[in-house]
C-alpha cells in the first residue's frame, strides 16, 4: 500500500480542492438571477437558445479548424526539420499547397463573405 499513498494523496487532495472551489462558488453567487439577467455582454438576448445558426457559421468553423490543424502539424515538424532536411521542407511546403488549395476553395465558393 506504501507506493500508493502518494497516488491516493494526490486524490484526496484533489478531491479536497474541488470541494473547495464548489463551495466558495456556491456561497458568492448571486440567487435569484439565473434566467432573468443579462447575457454574458451585458444585454438581453435577441434570439431564443435554440435557434439555427447560419450555414456560413459552419464555413468558417471549418476554414479555423483547417489553419488549426496546420498549427498542430507544423509545431513536431519544426523540431524535427533540421534532423530530417530538405525532404521534410518540401513535405511541409507540399501540406500547405495542400491546405491552400482548401482556402483558396473556401474562398471562391465565398466562405469569407458577409453579405
Amino acid at each position: 500500500m506504501a507506493p500508493w499513498a502518494a497516488v491516493l494523496g494526490l486524490v484526496a487532495l484533489l478531491a479536497v480542492g474541488v470541494l473547495a472551489i464548489y463551495l466558495v462558488s456556491l456561497v458568492i453567487s448571486p440567487r435569484g438571477t439565473l434566467g432573468t439577467g443579462p447575457f454574458l455582454s451585458g444585454t438581453r438576448p435577441q434570439e431564443h437558445a435554440l435557434s439555427r445558426y447560419h450555414v456560413r457559421w459552419y464555413a468558417v468553423t471549418l476554414v479555423f479548424l483547417a489553419f488549426d490543424m496546420e498549427m498542430v502539424f507544423m509545431y513536431p515538424w519544426a523540431l524535427v526539420v533540421a534532423e530530417v532536411g530538405p525532404v521534410a521542407v518540401v513535405e511541409m511546403f507540399i501540406f500547405l499547397g495542400l491546405l491552400m488549395v482548401g482556402v483558396v476553395y473556401a474562398w471562391r465558393e465565398g466562405a469569407f463573405r458577409w453579405s
